[in-house]
């Protein structure tokens, strides 16, 4: 039985709650990805190979030269440290809404994109004309360019060989994240 002074239910009670005191946010989803949202949030994988950041990442310093190298001919360059750089920091605007995930197929060689580059993606940021994008299409996850024009959306591809993905009225289109990094492993 509660009193006036003392509730019994509602406010903050030890090891209730979050785990983390930090805002939430309401996200809509289409339905058919409930079950792949709730799946992510088990696992911490994403469709397709993608990753969260792991919450207790660790910075790993590493030099950045002074000079820049020439992809011409070749020119001595001096042994100067000019700054210590972390990945994350170069690669990464907002950590708690970037993911990676792998790339597969060839629809984006034209923008740079080749099978198995990782592909740094930022989900905090608004999608724009001319963006490359991941999107969701019946399910499955795509790497695309974004086209808004005259209140049209295509998602073109960086490949001849691919016709552009155009959608109508009423179509839905859900966009990931936004693409702001390749990262090309070019030695095995």
């Amino acid at each position: 039985m509660s009193t006036p002074d003392k509730p019994t239910h509602g406010g903050a009670r030890p090891g209730s709650g979050r785990l983390q005191r930090e805002p939430s946010k309401v996200v809509r989803l289409p339905v058919s990805l409930v079950p792949t949202m709730q799946a992510l949030i088990a696992t911490r994988d994403f469709p397709g190979g993608a990753m969260l950041p792991h919450p207790g990442a660790s910075r790993i310093l590493r030099p950045l030269l002074g000079h820049k190298v020439q992809a011409g001919f070749p020119s001595p360059a001096d042994d100067y440290v000019e700054a210590w750089l972390d990945l994350n920091e170069h690669l990464i605007e907002h950590k708690d809404a970037t993911f990676f995930v792998q790339a597969t197929g060839d629809s984006m060689t034209g923008a740079g994109i080749q099978e198995g580059n990782l592909l740094v993606v930022d989900r905090a940021l608004e999608a724009r004309h001319g963006d490359i994008v991941i999107a969701v299409i019946d399910g499955d996850l795509t790497v695309k360019r974004l086209e808004k024009r005259r209140g049209r959306i295509r998602l073109v591809a960086e490949n001849p060989a691919y016709a552009p993905i155009e959608f109508t009225e009423g179509q839905e289109l859900t966009i990931w994240g936004v693409v702001t990094s390749v990262i090309q492993r070019i030695k095995r």
